[in-house]
Order: C-alpha cells, then sequence, then structure tokens
C-alpha cells in the first residue's frame, strides 16, 4: 500500500451499520502543532452511532471516518512540538478521525500515558470516564450520602458513574432494560436497580419517600418521569437522549418544586491540555486505587466496525466496546 494510504473505517451516505466501509483512505499529513499516532484501540461510544445515523453534525465531505476516542504511539512530530516524542504512548478523547490506522493529533489535545495504563484501557475509560467525572464533580457535585438515580446504569458511562458516585460516598440507585443489565450495575456498586418495564417511579419513591437528590438524566424520553422522582430543591441533570428527544419542560413544574434541570456535555470542560491532563490524572489515580475500572465487553478488528456498531446499537451490549486496527 502506497505511503499515503491506510486502511480506516469510513461511510460516504447516512444510515445504519451497513453503510460502513473498510479500505484505504487518505492518510494525514502532519502538520505545525501536531503528531501522529499510530492507533492501537479505538473506542466505539454512541455518539459514533448518532454521527453515523446523520444526527450530528460532520464537518468536510465524504469519506467520513468516525471515532473520537483512541491510544497508541506517536509515530511522527511536529517541528513546534517540543515535548512530545516518537514512540510514546499518548491517548486522545476529543479528536476526531480515530477510526484509522493513523491519526493527526493536535498537540494541545494529547495526553500522555503512564506507563501502568494500557492501550486498552485508556481507549475504554478516557472519554466516558471524563464524562462520569464531570457529571459528579462540575454538573452536580456528589457527597457523602447523596441519593442519585443514574439511567442506563448498565452502559459504558452508566458503570463509571456507579463507580464515581460510590467513590465520593453516594448512594446509586440504577435503572436498566433486563435482569441480566440489572447483575451488571449491582457489580459496578449501585445499591439498588431497577427495571424499565416496571413502575420505577414508585419503586424510587419507595426507596426514598422525598425523592432523590439528583438524577443523571441519558435517555431523553425519560426526561418528564426523572423530573417527577426528584425531591424539592433537587438537580436533574440532562446529558444524553439516547431513547429519544425529551418531551418540553413546564418552567412552572421547576418553579413549583424549586427544581433545577442543566445540561452537560464533555467538550465544555476539556478547553485546554492542562484541563485535558488534570482531568486524566485523576481518572487514572482512581484506577490506580481500585476505585474506578472499565468493563471491556467486545473487541473486533476494525475491519468488522460494522458488527461492533450492530452491536452497541442492538443495546445488547454492555460496557465497552473496543475497536482494533
Amino acid at each position: 500500500m502506497p505511503a499515503e494510504l491506510m486502511n480506516a473505517l469510513y461511510f460516504e451516505s447516512f444510515g445504519g451499520p451497513d453503510v460502513l466501509r473498510y479500505g484505504p483512505v487518505p492518510a494525514p499529513e502532519l502538520l505545525p502543532g501536531t503528531v501522529l499516532l499510530r492507533v492501537k484501540s479505538i473506542g466505539l461510544n454512541y455518539a459514533d452511532i448518532y454521527r453515523r445515523h446523520g444526527n450530528y453534525h460532520l464537518a468536510g465531505q465524504p469519506p467520513y471516518i468516525l471515532g473520537y476516542e483512541a491510544a497508541g504511539e506517536i509515530l511522527a512530530v511536529a517541528a513546534d512540538v517540543p515535548d512530545l516524542r516518537v514512540g510514546q504512548r499518548i491517548a486522545c478523547a476529543d479528536v476526531p478521525h480515530t477510526t484509522a490506522e493513523v491519526m493527526r493529533v493536535p498537540a494541545e489535545h494529547v495526553i500522555p500515558l503512564p506507563d501502568d495504563i494500557s492501550c486498552d484501557q485508556a481507549a475504554a475509560l478516557l472519554l466516558q470516564g471524563l464524562t462520569a467525572q464531570y457529571l459528579t464533580t462540575d454538573s452536580y457535585p456528589v457527597q457523602a450520602g447523596t441519593v442519585v438515580l443514574v439511567h442506563a446504569a448498565a452502559g459504558g458511562v452508566g458503570q463509571l458513574l456507579i463507580q464515581f458516585i460510590k467513590a465520593r460516598g453516594g448512594q446509586v440507585i440504577g435503572l436498566t432494560s433486563s435482569a441480566a443489565k440489572r447483575e451488571q450495575a449491582l457489580a459496578a456498586g449501585a445499591d439498588a436497580v431497577l427495571l424499565y418495564q416496571d413502575d420505577w417511579e414508585e419503586a424510587v419513591r419507595a426507596y426514598r419517600a422525598e425523592g432523590v437528590d439528583v438524577v443523571y438524566e441519558s435517555v431523553g424520553s425519560t426526561l418528564a418521569q426523572s423530573l417527577a422522582v426528584t425531591r424539592v430543591r433537587g438537580t436533574v441533570v440532562f446529558f444524553g437522549m439516547a431513547g429519544g428527544d425529551p418531551a418540553p419542560v413546564d418552567p412552572r413544574q421547576l418553579m413549583d418544586h424549586s427544581l433545577s434541570l442543566t445540561g452537560g456535555d464533555l467538550w465544555n470542560y476539556l478547553t485546554s491540555r492542562a484541563e485535558r491532563n488534570q482531568r486524566a490524572t485523576a481518572l487514572f489515580d482512581l484506577v490506580r486505587h481500585g476505585q474506578l475500572r472499565a468493563t471491556i465487553t467486545a473487541t473486533f478488528p476494525l475491519r468488522e466496525g460494522a458488527a461492533a456498531h450492530a452491536l452497541l446499537e442492538s443495546r445488547r451490549s454492555t460496557g465497552k466496546i473496543l475497536l482494533h486496527p
């Protein structure tokens, strides 16, 4: 294969997993202020599904290369980047075009990997772990005794949210869609796990009559129910809509119960290299102390990326799916 080409997982039109293709595309050029990364491990996220369907804006023209989370080794370093070196292990959590053999990473977005964090750990942990981190420290600072409701508790973010909340002394009620996923959420540390098909609003009230202190809402279509089970002066943090768009909220409901409804997006927190590295360092420290781990439930060769997408979109997976070039 010519040096200017590389293999990548890409698509040229929006649709289901069948629109994904694997094959040669132009390799990225080394530009000032960047490094080229030989990708070793890629984290698959539901945002990749949204982008493939056309729900999220994509810059440029097809072929579109998916992915925002990866880890590997530096292949080349621009002359104006003095503090990084060829062969160094790094990761990124907010750089596009990770589903490829080689990607370009702005030096500002580089997260150096310590020796005790593997590429698979980084790719499984960074994007969703940094999300769980800002949700529990910035959007609503969980403290000892905080009672929390976590939607999609067996998913990648859900399991990490549970671990962050427990590390900060909170209590977790999880919500999942099956008995098997309930066991996954309990294994992650949840105090109780409810099923969506049951009357979970009543069950939350039975657990705590006045309602929970905070709900981490990632389903979207359940927003009204989340508000209904939140205590007076409590908070709902809306950070995803995997189950569909939420219905409009009547602000009088917020006023009548002194509720807070806030939104969250990781990109608003990863605003500098110092911020990325400080947050990643805190994440890795929790891993070292046994308080945080990402559950990798499946790995696929990059050429089988369509099958990985189908598994994630089926809702049958729990934890993290990785791709290997």
